[in-house]
């Protein structure tokens, strides 16, 4: 199980391999990602830093995102995520964004919608009650 300080709810990473990947699927969004992260994916994968620019970067203003396709219920997914396998295709060098999930601090005052996304997510009501006070 995982924690992180100031977090009421922990997390079990074993979940994920039942899961489905809910954390890599659904609305479009951003998956942020810096320049030490572009350099460690585009090494993982064996191609130029241009190359990956071209092929799997999207720039938004003065920052990078990964890019993301559409999925046939019409949501979207990371273009690293493999819809057959339900795998992240890059997981060892994955953006910070995707390893620091689910403690984001966006969630920490919507646990219920976080616990209907992901399963790993384990909550003790007593802790987040007194967490809250």
């Amino acid at each position: 199980m995982m924690t992180k300080e100031g977090f009421c709810y922990t997390f079990n990473s074993s979940a994920c391999a039942s899961c489905g990947g809910a954390c890599c699927i659904g609305e479009s969004g951003y998956i942020w990602v810096s320049r030490n992260e572009i350099e460690l994916i585009a090494n993982y994968l064996n191609i130029s830093l241009e190359e990956l620019g071209q092929k799997y970067l999207k720039r938004v203003k003065n920052r990078y995102s990964l890019q993301e396709v559409k999925t046939k219920n019409d949501g979207y997914a990371c273009i690293f995520f493999d819809i057959k396998s339900r795998l992240c295709q890059i997981y060892p060098v994955r953006p910070k964004q995707c390893q620091t999930f689910p403690f984001w601090e966006q969630f920490k005052n919507d646990i219920e919608n976080l616990k209907k996304e992901c399963p790993g997510v384990v909550v003790d009501e007593k802790d987040c009650d007194s967490f809250s006070n």
